[in-house]
């Protein structure tokens, strides 16, 4: 290796900083305890920086609030300090000016990254910043400190998507749509009610997150490698400095605990469970054979060769991307579930999962809240749907009840009703009195009034409920959440 020809290898390093690579890096990290080579193919196989480098900022972030606590103990002099803020503040301007540097790296991950560039920059007082720290409590960090921003933007698009909702069900309140059970119609409701629905399911959601915000929010800093650190460092200091609302209790919980991350790619899941059933729903109601929504040109696509085409892709896309989340959740808790305390390299793994699950998130966010504020409601052909399909039938049944007729048979009794109907091609409010009367001596003229459509809505106006007066309210709710 270099660094044994050399008589001074710390000067040379500020002569040469080209020097500064895997040689001197093996020696100062690790390396001392090998006498072999590592094997290229396992070097390779060994690296993260590829994936881990979009944690540089963060691992700078919290290099700075370790140097600081270094120099409250007096590990750095204040020279010394002075000196690492500066090439750190250095190289985290050129990560933001020239990010593509990153790419020329060959470090084994992020952490070695920015120790090789501070001693470049600085020279072999870079060397002194690890000091009572582990790349396991760096990660631990690193991720944390990621996610809790992550989570920040994630909340924000989740709540932009509700904004959406309530938008596009305040400008259609007054449209009702049928209502449906195993994808058959069951029951008029207003179509707000519907899009309400899914402001409940993003309204938890948006829950969840902040929930996951409260467990990631403790500083895992100090832990060291398992064991806590062997220089007696301030702990309370770094949390506030790093902005976390508590420190963790145990250093080998903090080491090898990742449930913050489970929390985050399960809440993501759900999310995109909601976001996928919504984009089905939309695939449907949007369908030619439906027709009560028009997607916009700016999110479908058309047919190589089918010239009359209109593809709800975007629809179609959210709803597949909503299984490549729901398999980062599957492989993260496999990843987790037979390791060892405390850290195990396995937990390398999650770093993809993590940025993946953000990104498929966000891109699904962002484009179901397209979807949502370009789309046009066809009221005439939501109307046309509730002339079919015998919507008020539950209606006739609760009309006999209320003349005092068990439930169960007034249940049976509709049911022959509308097979009376079908066999004659009619619907309910087409029916003659007599007809009605021939089923039962209960039916009288005001049975017409409560099969209207209208009429249906209204008498629904238990708490959560679609009738008018309840939607209004729950809308009401909705802009005020």
């Amino acid at each position: 290796m270099i660094l044994n020809h050399l008589a001074n290898p710390f000067d040379q390093v500020q002569r040469e900083s080209h020097l500064v690579g895997k040689e001197l890096w093996n020696v100062t990290t690790w390396g001392g305890r090998f006498a072999g080579k590592m094997d290229e193919a396992f070097e390779r196989f060994n690296r993260s920086f590829p994936i881990d480098k979009r944690l540089i900022l963060e691992d700078i972030e919290g290099s700075l609030a370790h140097a600081e606590a270094l120099k409250s103990i007096a590990v750095l002099t204040p020279p010394e300090f002075k000196e690492i803020v500066s090439g750190l503040h250095q190289l985290k301007d050129r990560v933001k000016e020239a990010p593509s540097f990153l790419e020329e790296s060959k470090d084994e991950d992020v952490h070695t990254f920015v120790e090789t560039q501070l001693v470049k920059i600085i020279g072999k007082t870079g060397l002194k910043l690890h000091t009572g720290r582990s790349r396991n409590d760096q990660i631990a960090l690193d991720t944390r400190l990621f996610l809790k921003r992550a989570l920040i933007e994630v909340q924000g698009q989740v709540k932009q998507l509700m904004i959406e909702i309530v938008n596009l069900a305040s400008n259609n309140s007054e449209l009702i749509i049928p209502g449906f059970t195993h994808l058959r119609k069951a029951q008029p409701i207003l179509f707000a009610h519907y899009l309400l629905a899914y402001f409940e399911m993003f309204f938890r959601d948006h829950q969840r997150f902040q929930d996951c915000f409260r467990r990631t929010n403790c500083l895992p800093l100090g832990a060291g490698a398992l064991a806590g650190s062997g220089f007696p460092v301030n702990r309370e200091a770094l949390r506030k400095q790093l902005g976390f609302a508590q420190i963790t209790h145990n250093s080998l919980d903090a080491v090898s605990d990742r449930d913050y991350l489970v929390d985050f790619v399960s809440a993501s899941s759900l999310t995109l469970v909601h976001l996928s059933r919504l984009a089905e729903d939309f695939i449907i109601y949007s369908a030619p054979e439906f027709g009560w929504i028009e997607l916009s040109d700016c999110v479908t696509t058309g047919s190589s060769l089918m010239p009359q085409k209109k593809n709800p892709d975007s629809l179609e896309l959210i709803r597949g991307k909503s299984a490549r989340v729901i398999g980062n959740l599957t492989q993260l808790l496999i990843v987790l579930k037979g390791l060892p305390l405390t850290y195990n390299k396995d937990l390398q793994e999650d770093k993809e999962i993590l940025f993946d699950t953000l990104d498929t998130l966000l891109d699904c966010l962002n484009i179901t809240q397209v979807i949502l504020s370009t789309l046009q409601v066809n009221p005439s052909a939501a109307h046309r749907a509730l002339e079919e399909g015998f919507l008020n039938a539950t209606d006739l049944a609760d009309y006999l009840v209320r003349k005092g007729l068990p439930f169960r048979e007034a249940h049976e009794l509709v049911g022959r009703i509308v097979l009376n109907c079908e066999n004659q091609r009619i619907k309910l409010p087409d029916l003659p009195l007599d007809d009605y009367q021939h089923f039962s001596v209960l039916f009288e003229e005001d049975i017409f009034e409560i099969l209207s459509v209208q009429s249906s809505i209204e008498a629904h106006s238990v708490h959560g409920g679609t009738s008018p007066s309840r939607v209004t309210k729950a809308l009401s709710d909705a802009k005020e959440i």
